[in-house]
Protein backbone atom coordinates (compact mmCIF):
# COMPACT_ATOMS: atom_id res chain seq x y z
CA UNK A 1 0.00 0.00 0.00
CA UNK A 2 1.59 3.06 -1.30
CA UNK A 3 -0.80 5.49 1.27
CA UNK A 4 -2.09 4.65 4.24
CA UNK A 5 -5.82 5.55 4.06
CA UNK A 6 -6.57 4.87 7.63
CA UNK A 7 -5.24 6.73 10.96
CA UNK A 8 -5.67 6.57 14.46
CA UNK A 9 -8.46 8.11 16.09
CA UNK A 10 -11.17 6.88 13.16
CA UNK A 11 -14.17 4.82 13.50
CA UNK A 12 -13.87 1.88 10.98
CA UNK A 13 -16.22 -0.89 10.60
CA UNK A 14 -15.04 -4.65 10.34
CA UNK A 15 -16.12 -5.70 6.40
CA UNK A 16 -14.19 -9.27 7.26
CA UNK A 17 -13.43 -12.14 9.61
CA UNK A 18 -15.03 -13.15 12.87
CA UNK A 19 -15.60 -9.84 13.77
CA UNK A 20 -17.56 -8.95 10.95
CA UNK A 21 -20.42 -5.86 11.20
CA UNK A 22 -18.68 -4.45 14.22
CA UNK A 23 -17.23 -0.97 14.71
CA UNK A 24 -14.39 0.54 16.73
CA UNK A 25 -11.97 3.44 17.34
CA UNK A 26 -8.89 2.76 15.88
CA UNK A 27 -6.15 2.48 18.58
CA UNK A 28 -3.05 2.57 16.27
CA UNK A 29 -1.56 1.83 13.21
CA UNK A 30 1.04 -0.47 12.11
CA UNK A 31 2.04 0.76 8.04
CA UNK A 32 4.92 -1.52 8.14
CA UNK A 33 3.24 -4.20 8.22
CA UNK A 34 -0.36 -3.22 6.55
CA UNK A 35 -1.95 -3.70 10.31
CA UNK A 36 -4.25 -1.72 12.46
CA UNK A 37 -5.51 -2.30 16.45
CA UNK A 38 -8.85 -1.38 17.03
CA UNK A 39 -10.76 -0.81 20.44
CA UNK A 40 -13.23 -4.26 20.88
CA UNK A 41 -12.61 -5.77 17.92
CA UNK A 42 -10.15 -9.32 17.43
CA UNK A 43 -9.68 -9.64 21.09
CA UNK A 44 -7.59 -12.89 22.13
CA UNK A 45 -7.04 -14.29 25.59
CA UNK A 46 -3.01 -13.66 26.28
CA UNK A 47 -1.64 -15.78 29.72
CA UNK A 48 0.76 -12.95 30.98
CA UNK A 49 3.47 -13.61 33.78
CA UNK A 50 3.66 -10.87 36.91
CA UNK A 51 5.53 -7.90 36.56
CA UNK A 52 5.97 -4.32 37.17
CA UNK A 53 3.08 -3.14 35.61
CA UNK A 54 0.91 -6.28 35.91
CA UNK A 55 1.56 -7.39 39.98
CA UNK A 56 -0.14 -10.76 39.08
CA UNK A 57 -0.43 -12.17 35.88
CA UNK A 58 -2.72 -14.29 34.59
CA UNK A 59 -5.00 -14.40 31.85
CA UNK A 60 -5.46 -11.05 30.20
CA UNK A 61 -8.37 -10.28 27.12
CA UNK A 62 -6.64 -7.74 24.52
CA UNK A 63 -7.19 -7.03 21.01
CA UNK A 64 -4.75 -8.14 18.16
CA UNK A 65 -4.03 -6.33 15.43
CA UNK A 66 -6.24 -6.46 11.95
CA UNK A 67 -5.53 -6.27 8.68
CA UNK A 68 -5.93 -2.55 7.22
CA UNK A 69 -7.82 -4.29 4.13
CA UNK A 70 -10.31 -5.97 6.63
CA UNK A 71 -11.64 -2.68 8.25
CA UNK A 72 -13.31 0.48 5.78
CA UNK A 73 -13.78 4.27 7.08
CA UNK A 74 -17.08 5.03 8.74
CA UNK A 75 -18.69 8.40 7.48
CA UNK A 76 -22.17 9.77 9.01
CA UNK A 77 -23.02 5.51 10.41
CA UNK A 78 -21.79 4.26 6.87
CA UNK A 79 -19.02 2.33 5.57
CA UNK A 80 -16.87 4.54 2.77
CA UNK A 81 -14.27 3.97 0.67
CA UNK A 82 -11.37 6.80 1.34
CA UNK A 83 -9.87 8.69 -1.36
CA UNK A 84 -6.98 11.83 -1.61
CA UNK A 85 -7.48 14.86 -3.23
CA UNK A 86 -5.18 18.57 -3.27
CA UNK A 87 -7.37 21.31 -1.40
CA UNK A 88 -5.98 25.02 -1.02
CA UNK A 89 -2.57 23.13 -1.55
CA UNK A 90 -2.93 20.44 1.24
CA UNK A 91 -3.09 16.78 0.61
CA UNK A 92 -6.62 15.86 1.80
CA UNK A 93 -8.72 12.34 2.89
CA UNK A 94 -12.16 12.59 1.61
CA UNK A 95 -15.03 10.41 1.86
CA UNK A 96 -16.01 8.84 -1.52
CA UNK A 97 -19.88 8.29 -0.88
CA UNK A 98 -20.72 11.94 -0.18
CA UNK A 99 -17.38 13.77 -0.97
CA UNK A 100 -16.87 15.16 2.63
CA UNK A 101 -13.75 16.23 3.48
CA UNK A 102 -12.62 13.53 6.49
CA UNK A 103 -9.76 15.79 7.73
Amino acid sequence: MSTFKIKKGDTVKVIAGKDKDKEGKVMSVDKKNGKVLVEGINMITKHEKPSAANQNGGIVQKEAPIDASNVMYVHKGKATRIGFKIENGKKVRFAKSTGDIVD
